[in-house]
């Protein structure tokens, strides 16, 4: 029987988010499994994740969830720190598959190693980090120390192969799956006009300054759709300040919060989603539209095409006009818009989480022979 360990990291720091969210499938479907011949564990003495309340039966989760409570992110750490070792030495697992960066692995020797890399956004883009985030330091260490590296995309692995010099031989592409669509969408009031819908945090390389302007560019655009921003918190002052410059009402730009069932909700009402990130390791939130029948318009760049594939209308996200006339091409072309959903329907086919687990296992396997 085969032993596969995941560590505290991700789950002690993420109560809800990308990376726990696949960790979190990756275990749970591995778990059900070989008909019960993997003995698949999370080990997180302590933890503050929300979706390990959902596990299945098979999956053994080995801790306690804590509030997260402000100001306790280093203590829950450190009891992690030290319990956890206690964990994996006495179990012994084959495989340790690390959740995030650390400069240290609490697997035993003789556990081969596995670490997971979904962007290089901190080495090409370290303007938008802190100077005491030490991401680029740890994600290096862990990475010179694993026995195989899982990238979760084919550009985030010749970024990876180009930037730090791995060997490709020590590199596995095993694309993400996605799980929004077994969400059910709440019951949301008719929005006052069509809208566009923009997702995620909108920072930096995020690029949503770029999509206000587009935005506000084309009487189109601004005369017949809303844009609204959903999750990302509150538009910041400069946002805000932004959205006045461009004499955009703020009941015409908004930013709403809600759960995967209000996101659901959208992707079902939006007239369509845009995307025009500079660079993303995987890129999801595409792939959630297309799942919804919401045409999609997104970036050229980095992962965002190899996931798209031929169904989402593309925009060089560095050229604001490019961005606008995606938008307006979308917006006016009503046999393009249902030609894109037909093909988004086929897109989202090829990326689920149970390929993406029996590739991983494809993974520890090798590593195992």
């Amino acid at each position: 029987m085969m032993k596969i360990a995941y560590d505290y990291q991700i789950f002690s720091n993420q109560k809800f988010g990308g990376i726990s969210r696949y960790f979190f499938e990756l275990a749970n479907h591995l778990a059900g499994f070989e008909g019960g011949e993997l003995d698949c564990r999370i080990n997180t003495p302590v933890y503050i994740n929300d979706y390990l309340s959902y596990s299945s039966s098979e999956l053994v989760v080995s801790g306690m969830n804590v509030p997260a409570i402000p100001r306790t992110s280093l203590i829950y750490r450190e009891i992690n720190r030290l319990i956890s070792p206690i964990l994996f030495s006495r179990w012994q697992p084959d495989i340790v598959h690390e959740t995030y960066y650390s400069s240290k692995s609490i697997a035993p020797s003789g556990s081969k190693v596995v670490v997971t890399v979904y962007d290089m956004i901190h080495e090409l883009y370290p303007e938008h980090f802190s100077a005491h985030d030490r991401t680029r330091e740890y994600k290096k260490i862990a990475i010179d120390r694993a026995d195989h590296v899982i990238c979760i995309s084919e550009n985030t692995q010749k970024d990876l192969i180009r930037l730090l010099g791995v060997v490709p031989e020590k590199t596995t592409v095993v694309h993400l799956g996605f799980a929004l669509t077994q969400s059910i969408p709440v019951p949301l009031p008719l929005q006052p006009q069509p809208f566009i819908l923009y997702v995620g945090s909108r920072g930096g390389y995020k690029n949503f300054k770029r999509l206000l302007e587009a935005y506000a560019s084309h009487t189109e655009l601004h005369a017949n759709y809303d844009l609204i921003a959903f999750g990302g918190g509150a538009f910041n002052s400069q946002e805000l300040e932004m959205i006045r410059r461009l004499h955009l009402p703020l009941t015409q730009v908004r930013q709403l919060n809600g759960d995967d069932g209000v996101l659901a909700a959208l992707y079902r009402q939006a007239a369509m989603f845009v995307y025009p990130s500079l660079y993303e390791g995987f890129g999801i939130p595409p792939l959630e539209a297309m799942s919804f029948n919401c045409p999609v318009a997104c970036s050229n760049t980095s992962s965002v095409p190899e996931v798209v594939g031929n169904a989402a209308i593309q925009f060089d996200p560095l050229d604001i006009d490019s961005i606008a006339n995606a938008l307006v091409r979308l917006a006016s072309d009503k046999a393009l818009r249902a030609k894109l959903i037909e093909l988004g329907k086929a897109r989202v086919a090829k990326f689920d989480w149970e390929q993406c687990a029996k590739q991983t296992l494809d993974v520890y396997r090798a590593l195992l022979k």
